[in-house]
Protein backbone atom coordinates (compact mmCIF):
# COMPACT_ATOMS: atom_id res chain seq x y z
CA UNK A 1 0.00 0.00 0.00
CA UNK A 2 1.34 3.60 -0.92
CA UNK A 3 1.82 6.08 1.81
CA UNK A 4 -0.85 8.86 -0.11
CA UNK A 5 -3.56 5.87 0.21
CA UNK A 6 -3.24 5.02 3.94
CA UNK A 7 -5.20 5.93 6.91
CA UNK A 8 -2.81 6.75 10.31
CA UNK A 9 -4.07 6.57 13.60
CA UNK A 10 -1.31 8.45 15.73
CA UNK A 11 -1.62 8.04 20.28
CA UNK A 12 0.66 9.63 22.13
CA UNK A 13 0.07 11.88 25.29
CA UNK A 14 2.60 14.01 24.67
CA UNK A 15 0.48 16.55 22.57
CA UNK A 16 4.08 18.42 20.91
CA UNK A 17 4.25 14.90 19.33
CA UNK A 18 0.96 14.71 17.73
CA UNK A 19 1.15 18.36 16.38
CA UNK A 20 4.59 17.47 14.82
CA UNK A 21 3.36 14.02 13.37
CA UNK A 22 0.37 15.89 11.66
CA UNK A 23 2.01 18.49 10.59
CA UNK A 24 4.19 16.08 8.89
CA UNK A 25 2.46 13.41 7.63
CA UNK A 26 -1.28 15.66 6.63
CA UNK A 27 0.50 16.09 3.29
CA UNK A 28 1.98 12.47 2.68
CA UNK A 29 -0.99 10.44 4.14
CA UNK A 30 -4.80 10.36 2.91
CA UNK A 31 -5.82 10.63 6.56
CA UNK A 32 -4.18 11.28 9.88
CA UNK A 33 -6.32 11.02 13.02
CA UNK A 34 -4.82 11.96 16.38
CA UNK A 35 -5.27 11.17 19.60
CA UNK A 36 -3.72 11.52 23.40
CA UNK A 37 -6.11 9.21 25.36
CA UNK A 38 -5.33 5.34 24.89
CA UNK A 39 -8.55 4.55 26.00
CA UNK A 40 -10.34 5.97 23.10
CA UNK A 41 -8.61 3.29 20.85
CA UNK A 42 -11.27 0.78 20.90
CA UNK A 43 -14.13 3.60 19.42
CA UNK A 44 -11.68 4.79 16.75
CA UNK A 45 -11.26 1.46 15.65
CA UNK A 46 -14.59 1.04 15.24
CA UNK A 47 -16.03 3.64 14.02
CA UNK A 48 -12.95 4.43 11.27
CA UNK A 49 -10.78 2.26 9.34
CA UNK A 50 -6.97 2.56 9.68
CA UNK A 51 -3.68 0.75 7.84
CA UNK A 52 -1.52 1.67 10.75
CA UNK A 53 -1.10 2.81 14.57
CA UNK A 54 1.66 5.04 15.80
CA UNK A 55 1.65 3.85 19.21
CA UNK A 56 3.35 5.54 22.06
CA UNK A 57 4.38 2.89 24.71
CA UNK A 58 3.95 4.93 27.84
CA UNK A 59 1.13 6.73 28.71
CA UNK A 60 0.09 6.97 32.87
CA UNK A 61 2.47 4.97 34.58
CA UNK A 62 5.77 6.58 36.23
CA UNK A 63 7.40 3.64 35.68
CA UNK A 64 8.58 3.74 31.89
CA UNK A 65 7.90 0.12 31.47
CA UNK A 66 6.52 -0.27 28.16
CA UNK A 67 3.60 -2.34 29.86
CA UNK A 68 0.50 -0.09 29.11
CA UNK A 69 1.82 0.13 25.23
CA UNK A 70 1.93 -3.67 24.98
CA UNK A 71 -1.43 -3.87 26.37
CA UNK A 72 -2.62 -1.54 23.65
CA UNK A 73 -0.97 -3.21 20.75
CA UNK A 74 -2.82 -6.59 21.92
CA UNK A 75 -5.51 -4.91 22.23
CA UNK A 76 -5.10 -3.55 18.67
CA UNK A 77 -4.29 -6.52 17.03
CA UNK A 78 -7.61 -8.57 18.93
CA UNK A 79 -10.07 -6.10 17.22
CA UNK A 80 -7.99 -5.49 14.04
CA UNK A 81 -5.13 -8.14 13.30
CA UNK A 82 -4.65 -6.57 9.54
CA UNK A 83 -3.76 -3.23 10.99
CA UNK A 84 0.09 -2.39 10.71
CA UNK A 85 1.57 -0.62 14.37
CA UNK A 86 4.80 0.96 14.81
CA UNK A 87 5.82 1.34 18.58
CA UNK A 88 7.52 4.87 19.87
CA UNK A 89 8.90 5.88 23.39
CA UNK A 90 11.75 7.72 24.59
CA UNK A 91 12.68 4.77 27.07
CA UNK A 92 13.83 2.22 24.43
CA UNK A 93 16.21 -0.69 25.35
CA UNK A 94 16.81 -3.78 23.11
CA UNK A 95 14.48 -5.89 25.44
CA UNK A 96 11.40 -3.35 24.58
CA UNK A 97 11.77 -3.96 20.93
CA UNK A 98 12.27 -7.56 20.82
CA UNK A 99 9.03 -7.54 22.71
CA UNK A 100 7.24 -5.44 20.83
CA UNK A 101 8.07 -7.16 17.43
CA UNK A 102 6.93 -10.72 19.14
CA UNK A 103 3.66 -9.52 20.28
CA UNK A 104 3.25 -8.53 16.50
CA UNK A 105 4.19 -4.52 15.92
CA UNK A 106 5.46 -3.76 12.52
CA UNK A 107 8.92 -1.65 13.84
CA UNK A 108 9.95 -0.28 17.08
CA UNK A 109 11.19 3.50 17.19
CA UNK A 110 12.99 6.00 19.62
CA UNK A 111 12.24 9.64 20.27
CA UNK A 112 13.03 11.59 19.11
CA UNK A 113 13.30 10.58 15.45
CA UNK A 114 13.98 12.30 11.63
CA UNK A 115 10.93 13.06 10.45
CA UNK A 116 12.77 11.41 6.80
CA UNK A 117 13.25 8.46 9.19
CA UNK A 118 9.80 8.20 10.38
CA UNK A 119 8.27 8.44 7.04
CA UNK A 120 10.68 5.35 5.50
CA UNK A 121 9.75 3.19 8.43
CA UNK A 122 5.68 3.95 7.65
CA UNK A 123 6.56 3.23 4.12
CA UNK A 124 8.28 -0.41 5.12
CA UNK A 125 5.72 -1.17 7.70
CA UNK A 126 3.01 -0.48 4.34
CA UNK A 127 4.93 -2.61 1.99
CA UNK A 128 5.03 -5.38 4.56
CA UNK A 129 1.31 -4.67 4.75
CA UNK A 130 0.75 -5.14 0.60
CA UNK A 131 3.53 -8.11 0.72
CA UNK A 132 1.34 -10.23 3.30
CA UNK A 133 -1.97 -8.93 2.10
CA UNK A 134 -0.37 -10.54 -1.80
CA UNK A 135 -2.22 -14.37 -0.29
CA UNK A 136 -4.90 -13.30 1.68
CA UNK A 137 -7.10 -15.75 1.25
CA UNK A 138 -11.13 -16.02 -0.63
CA UNK A 139 -12.96 -13.56 1.09
CA UNK A 140 -15.89 -16.00 1.66
CA UNK A 141 -13.02 -18.26 3.42
CA UNK A 142 -12.99 -15.65 6.55
CA UNK A 143 -15.35 -14.05 8.91
CA UNK A 144 -14.71 -11.37 11.30
CA UNK A 145 -10.87 -10.91 12.46
CA UNK A 146 -9.33 -14.72 11.48
CA UNK A 147 -11.96 -17.43 11.95
CA UNK A 148 -11.25 -19.51 8.94
CA UNK A 149 -12.88 -22.02 6.99
CA UNK A 150 -13.48 -23.07 3.30
CA UNK A 151 -15.68 -26.18 3.56
CA UNK A 152 -19.43 -26.92 3.95
CA UNK A 153 -19.12 -27.19 7.38
CA UNK A 154 -17.34 -23.53 7.89
CA UNK A 155 -19.76 -21.97 5.48
CA UNK A 156 -23.18 -23.12 6.92
CA UNK A 157 -21.81 -21.99 9.88
CA UNK A 158 -19.90 -18.56 8.86
CA UNK A 159 -24.41 -17.93 7.15
CA UNK A 160 -25.93 -19.00 10.37
CA UNK A 161 -23.52 -16.19 12.51
CA UNK A 162 -24.03 -13.87 10.07
CA UNK A 163 -27.37 -14.42 10.43
CA UNK A 164 -28.02 -14.19 14.18
CA UNK A 165 -24.96 -12.16 15.14
CA UNK A 166 -27.09 -8.52 14.55
CA UNK A 167 -29.54 -9.93 17.18
CA UNK A 168 -29.47 -10.04 20.69
CA UNK A 169 -30.07 -13.33 21.03
CA UNK A 170 -28.72 -15.81 23.58
CA UNK A 171 -26.40 -18.26 21.81
CA UNK A 172 -25.08 -21.62 23.04
CA UNK A 173 -21.54 -22.89 21.32
CA UNK A 174 -21.49 -26.35 20.90
CA UNK A 175 -18.34 -28.05 19.95
CA UNK A 176 -15.48 -30.92 20.83
CA UNK A 177 -12.18 -29.49 22.87
CA UNK A 178 -9.90 -27.32 20.13
CA UNK A 179 -12.58 -26.73 18.05
CA UNK A 180 -12.67 -22.71 18.90
CA UNK A 181 -15.57 -21.93 20.72
CA UNK A 182 -13.86 -18.80 21.84
CA UNK A 183 -13.39 -17.72 18.43
CA UNK A 184 -16.60 -18.16 17.57
CA UNK A 185 -17.62 -16.26 20.40
CA UNK A 186 -15.50 -13.22 19.70
CA UNK A 187 -16.66 -14.08 15.80
CA UNK A 188 -20.35 -13.74 17.19
CA UNK A 189 -19.33 -10.34 18.80
CA UNK A 190 -17.19 -9.07 16.12
CA UNK A 191 -20.19 -8.93 13.70
CA UNK A 192 -22.76 -7.78 16.44
CA UNK A 193 -23.94 -4.11 16.73
CA UNK A 194 -22.15 -4.60 19.91
CA UNK A 195 -18.48 -4.68 18.70
CA UNK A 196 -17.34 -1.66 19.56
CA UNK A 197 -18.43 -2.60 23.51
CA UNK A 198 -16.35 -4.89 26.02
CA UNK A 199 -16.28 -8.81 25.23
CA UNK A 200 -15.39 -9.93 28.31
CA UNK A 201 -14.59 -14.24 28.51
CA UNK A 202 -14.89 -16.25 31.87
CA UNK A 203 -13.60 -19.59 32.00
CA UNK A 204 -16.79 -20.69 34.73
CA UNK A 205 -15.73 -24.17 34.12
CA UNK A 206 -12.54 -23.29 36.05
CA UNK A 207 -14.13 -21.03 39.00
CA UNK A 208 -14.85 -22.63 42.80
CA UNK A 209 -17.86 -21.91 44.18
CA UNK A 210 -16.37 -19.41 46.51
CA UNK A 211 -15.02 -17.43 43.69
CA UNK A 212 -17.85 -17.96 41.55
CA UNK A 213 -20.54 -14.72 42.47
CA UNK A 214 -17.42 -12.84 43.33
CA UNK A 215 -16.27 -12.95 40.00
CA UNK A 216 -19.16 -12.37 37.89
CA UNK A 217 -21.28 -10.57 40.24
CA UNK A 218 -18.61 -8.38 42.17
CA UNK A 219 -18.39 -7.60 45.81
CA UNK A 220 -18.00 -4.54 48.20
CA UNK A 221 -15.59 -3.34 50.60
CA UNK A 222 -15.42 -5.68 53.62
CA UNK A 223 -18.03 -8.25 52.02
CA UNK A 224 -15.35 -10.91 53.13
CA UNK A 225 -11.53 -10.91 54.45
CA UNK A 226 -9.69 -10.20 51.66
CA UNK A 227 -12.28 -7.66 49.85
CA UNK A 228 -9.94 -4.79 50.67
CA UNK A 229 -12.11 -2.02 48.06
CA UNK A 230 -15.19 -2.28 45.80
CA UNK A 231 -15.20 -4.65 42.50
CA UNK A 232 -17.54 -4.93 39.76
CA UNK A 233 -17.84 -8.24 38.25
CA UNK A 234 -17.67 -9.90 34.68
CA UNK A 235 -21.45 -8.77 34.19
CA UNK A 236 -20.64 -4.84 35.00
CA UNK A 237 -17.46 -5.47 33.32
CA UNK A 238 -19.55 -6.25 29.97
CA UNK A 239 -22.02 -4.06 30.26
CA UNK A 240 -23.35 -2.81 27.36
CA UNK A 241 -21.51 -6.03 25.16
CA UNK A 242 -20.92 -9.50 25.02
CA UNK A 243 -20.41 -11.60 28.12
CA UNK A 244 -18.61 -15.11 26.81
CA UNK A 245 -19.31 -18.00 29.90
CA UNK A 246 -17.00 -20.52 28.53
CA UNK A 247 -17.31 -23.96 30.06
CA UNK A 248 -20.74 -23.46 31.02
CA UNK A 249 -21.90 -27.43 31.30
CA UNK A 250 -18.84 -27.75 34.20
CA UNK A 251 -21.11 -25.46 36.98
CA UNK A 252 -23.58 -26.75 39.66
CA UNK A 253 -26.93 -26.85 39.96
CA UNK A 254 -27.10 -24.45 42.81
CA UNK A 255 -24.97 -21.87 40.82
CA UNK A 256 -27.31 -22.32 37.38
CA UNK A 257 -29.80 -20.91 40.17
CA UNK A 258 -27.88 -17.73 40.92
CA UNK A 259 -26.87 -17.39 37.16
CA UNK A 260 -30.55 -17.76 36.25
CA UNK A 261 -31.92 -15.16 38.56
CA UNK A 262 -29.60 -12.39 37.01
CA UNK A 263 -30.26 -13.63 33.31
CA UNK A 264 -34.11 -13.25 34.27
CA UNK A 265 -33.69 -10.14 35.73
CA UNK A 266 -30.81 -8.37 34.19
CA UNK A 267 -29.75 -7.12 37.54
CA UNK A 268 -26.41 -7.79 39.75
CA UNK A 269 -26.28 -7.67 43.56
CA UNK A 270 -22.48 -7.45 44.76
CA UNK A 271 -21.74 -9.30 47.59
CA UNK A 272 -22.13 -7.35 50.97
CA UNK A 273 -24.70 -5.07 48.81
CA UNK A 274 -28.64 -4.47 48.96
CA UNK A 275 -28.59 -2.21 45.75
CA UNK A 276 -29.27 -4.32 42.76
CA UNK A 277 -27.25 -2.66 39.55
CA UNK A 278 -28.63 -3.05 36.25
CA UNK A 279 -26.68 -5.02 33.38
CA UNK A 280 -27.10 -5.15 29.69
CA UNK A 281 -25.16 -7.41 28.08
CA UNK A 282 -25.73 -10.13 25.24
CA UNK A 283 -24.84 -13.66 26.67
CA UNK A 284 -23.01 -15.72 24.73
CA UNK A 285 -22.18 -19.42 26.12
CA UNK A 286 -19.86 -22.56 25.26
CA UNK A 287 -19.93 -26.26 26.12
CA UNK A 288 -18.19 -29.85 24.43
CA UNK A 289 -21.24 -31.50 26.42
CA UNK A 290 -23.61 -33.12 24.15
CA UNK A 291 -27.26 -31.38 23.93
CA UNK A 292 -28.67 -35.15 24.51
CA UNK A 293 -26.60 -34.49 27.95
CA UNK A 294 -27.97 -31.14 28.43
CA UNK A 295 -31.54 -32.71 29.03
CA UNK A 296 -30.33 -34.52 32.01
CA UNK A 297 -32.60 -33.12 34.49
CA UNK A 298 -29.60 -34.61 37.74
CA UNK A 299 -27.08 -32.01 36.13
CA UNK A 300 -29.32 -29.22 34.35
CA UNK A 301 -31.96 -26.90 35.49
CA UNK A 302 -34.09 -26.94 32.14
CA UNK A 303 -35.41 -23.13 32.84
CA UNK A 304 -31.22 -21.98 32.32
CA UNK A 305 -30.68 -24.35 29.65
CA UNK A 306 -33.68 -23.01 27.72
CA UNK A 307 -32.66 -19.19 29.10
CA UNK A 308 -28.99 -19.96 27.60
CA UNK A 309 -29.72 -21.97 24.44
CA UNK A 310 -31.73 -19.26 22.12
CA UNK A 311 -30.12 -20.08 19.44
CA UNK A 312 -26.92 -23.03 18.68
CA UNK A 313 -23.71 -22.64 17.07
CA UNK A 314 -22.41 -26.32 16.56
CA UNK A 315 -18.89 -26.15 15.78
CA UNK A 316 -17.29 -28.93 13.64
CA UNK A 317 -14.45 -31.31 14.80
CA UNK A 318 -11.45 -30.31 12.24
CA UNK A 319 -11.26 -34.26 10.73
CA UNK A 320 -15.28 -33.33 9.60
CA UNK A 321 -13.60 -30.49 7.63
CA UNK A 322 -10.78 -32.33 6.01
CA UNK A 323 -10.63 -29.18 3.10
CA UNK A 324 -9.80 -26.74 5.77
CA UNK A 325 -6.83 -28.13 7.22
CA UNK A 326 -4.21 -26.96 4.87
CA UNK A 327 -5.55 -23.50 4.58
CA UNK A 328 -5.31 -23.44 8.75
CA UNK A 329 -1.67 -24.82 8.09
CA UNK A 330 -0.38 -22.62 5.94
CA UNK A 331 -2.43 -19.56 8.26
CA UNK A 332 -0.09 -20.94 10.87
CA UNK A 333 3.07 -21.13 9.22
CA UNK A 334 2.62 -17.50 8.44
CA UNK A 335 1.65 -16.69 12.25
CA UNK A 336 4.39 -18.22 13.87
CA UNK A 337 6.98 -17.31 11.04
CA UNK A 338 6.20 -13.96 11.42
CA UNK A 339 6.35 -14.16 15.58
CA UNK A 340 9.71 -16.37 15.19
CA UNK A 341 11.66 -13.61 12.86
CA UNK A 342 11.57 -16.81 10.41
CA UNK A 343 11.41 -16.36 6.84
CA UNK A 344 8.17 -17.15 4.55
CA UNK A 345 7.64 -20.99 6.27
CA UNK A 346 5.82 -23.56 3.80
CA UNK A 347 5.17 -27.14 4.10
CA UNK A 348 7.27 -29.81 2.18
CA UNK A 349 5.05 -32.67 0.50
CA UNK A 350 6.21 -35.06 2.75
CA UNK A 351 4.36 -32.65 5.93
CA UNK A 352 1.67 -32.43 3.64
CA UNK A 353 1.01 -35.57 3.29
CA UNK A 354 1.54 -36.43 7.04
CA UNK A 355 -1.28 -33.42 7.59
CA UNK A 356 -3.70 -35.02 5.42
CA UNK A 357 -3.52 -38.27 7.31
CA UNK A 358 -3.52 -37.42 10.95
CA UNK A 359 -6.82 -37.54 12.37
CA UNK A 360 -6.06 -34.49 15.11
CA UNK A 361 -8.41 -35.32 17.98
CA UNK A 362 -7.36 -32.43 19.78
CA UNK A 363 -9.15 -30.23 16.80
CA UNK A 364 -7.71 -27.13 15.52
CA UNK A 365 -5.90 -26.21 18.60
CA UNK A 366 -3.73 -29.63 18.10
CA UNK A 367 -3.19 -28.24 14.55
CA UNK A 368 -2.21 -24.98 15.55
CA UNK A 369 0.65 -25.63 18.46
CA UNK A 370 1.84 -28.89 16.30
CA UNK A 371 2.57 -26.08 13.96
CA UNK A 372 4.02 -23.58 15.77
CA UNK A 373 6.75 -26.54 17.57
CA UNK A 374 7.27 -27.09 13.17
CA UNK A 375 8.02 -23.66 12.68
CA UNK A 376 10.41 -23.50 16.15
CA UNK A 377 11.81 -26.50 15.33
CA UNK A 378 12.54 -26.11 11.41
CA UNK A 379 15.91 -25.89 10.43
CA UNK A 380 15.35 -24.24 6.93
CA UNK A 381 12.26 -21.98 5.79
CA UNK A 382 10.73 -25.47 4.54
CA UNK A 383 9.13 -27.91 7.35
CA UNK A 384 9.49 -31.57 7.08
CA UNK A 385 7.33 -34.30 7.83
CA UNK A 386 10.08 -34.64 10.79
CA UNK A 387 9.33 -31.22 12.07
CA UNK A 388 5.84 -32.29 12.15
CA UNK A 389 4.96 -33.58 15.75
CA UNK A 390 2.04 -34.47 17.05
CA UNK A 391 0.80 -35.40 21.19
CA UNK A 392 -2.85 -36.23 21.09
CA UNK A 393 -3.88 -36.00 24.42
CA UNK A 394 -7.73 -34.99 23.52
CA UNK A 395 -10.26 -37.94 22.69
CA UNK A 396 -13.03 -37.80 20.77
CA UNK A 397 -16.48 -39.20 22.15
CA UNK A 398 -17.23 -41.37 19.19
CA UNK A 399 -13.73 -43.48 19.43
CA UNK A 400 -13.54 -46.42 21.20
CA UNK A 401 -10.84 -45.86 24.30
CA UNK A 402 -7.83 -48.19 24.04
CA UNK A 403 -7.77 -50.61 26.51
CA UNK A 404 -3.68 -50.67 26.17
CA UNK A 405 -2.58 -49.14 29.77
CA UNK A 406 0.24 -48.05 27.80
CA UNK A 407 -1.35 -45.19 26.36
CA UNK A 408 -2.14 -43.95 29.84
CA UNK A 409 1.46 -44.32 31.08
CA UNK A 410 3.14 -42.28 27.58
CA UNK A 411 0.50 -39.44 28.37
CA UNK A 412 1.81 -39.32 31.69
CA UNK A 413 5.72 -39.11 30.41
CA UNK A 414 4.85 -36.85 28.07
CA UNK A 415 3.02 -34.35 30.91
CA UNK A 416 5.56 -34.59 33.02
CA UNK A 417 8.37 -33.98 30.66
CA UNK A 418 6.73 -31.18 29.57
CA UNK A 419 5.69 -29.24 32.89
CA UNK A 420 9.70 -30.12 33.64
CA UNK A 421 11.01 -28.85 29.93
CA UNK A 422 8.36 -25.59 31.44
CA UNK A 423 9.80 -25.24 34.80
CA UNK A 424 6.60 -25.82 36.69
CA UNK A 425 4.59 -23.17 34.84
CA UNK A 426 1.37 -24.87 33.81
CA UNK A 427 0.47 -22.07 31.44
CA UNK A 428 3.27 -22.62 29.06
CA UNK A 429 3.08 -26.27 29.57
CA UNK A 430 -0.68 -26.55 29.11
CA UNK A 431 0.51 -24.02 25.81
CA UNK A 432 2.93 -26.88 24.07
CA UNK A 433 0.74 -29.80 24.92
CA UNK A 434 -1.86 -27.84 22.71
CA UNK A 435 -4.40 -28.04 25.66
CA UNK A 436 -6.20 -25.62 27.96
CA UNK A 437 -4.90 -25.62 31.45
CA UNK A 438 -7.98 -27.07 33.24
CA UNK A 439 -7.62 -30.07 30.81
CA UNK A 440 -4.29 -30.20 32.12
CA UNK A 441 -4.95 -29.98 35.58
CA UNK A 442 -7.50 -33.11 34.97
CA UNK A 443 -4.78 -34.64 33.76
CA UNK A 444 -2.44 -33.80 36.68
CA UNK A 445 -5.60 -34.92 39.27
CA UNK A 446 -6.13 -37.88 36.99
CA UNK A 447 -2.27 -39.30 37.49
CA UNK A 448 -1.98 -38.20 40.84
CA UNK A 449 1.46 -35.85 39.43
CA UNK A 450 2.72 -33.65 42.09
Amino acid sequence: MLLKNASILVVDDDKDVLTAVHLLLKTEAKKVVTESNPENIRQLLHTQEFHLVLLDMNFKSPVHTGNEGFFWLNEIKRLKPAVEVIMITAYGSIDLAVRSLKEGASDFLLKPWYNDKLVEHIKEALGAKKQKNSTKLPADAIIGNELLGESDEMQKLFIKIKKIAPTDANVLILGENGTGKDLIARTVHQQSLRAGKPFIKVDVGALTESLFESELFGYKKGAFTDAKEDREGRFEAANGGTLFLDEIGNISLHLQSKLLSVLQNRQVMRLGSNEAVPVDIRLVCATNIPVSELANEAKFRKDFVYRIHTVDLMVPPLRKRDEDILMLAAHFCNLYGRKYFKSEITLSQAAIAKLKTYHFPGNVRELQYSIERAVIMAETDTVSAEDLIFLPLETTGNREESKDTKLSSVEKATILRVIDKNNGNISKAAKELGITRTALYRRINKYDIE
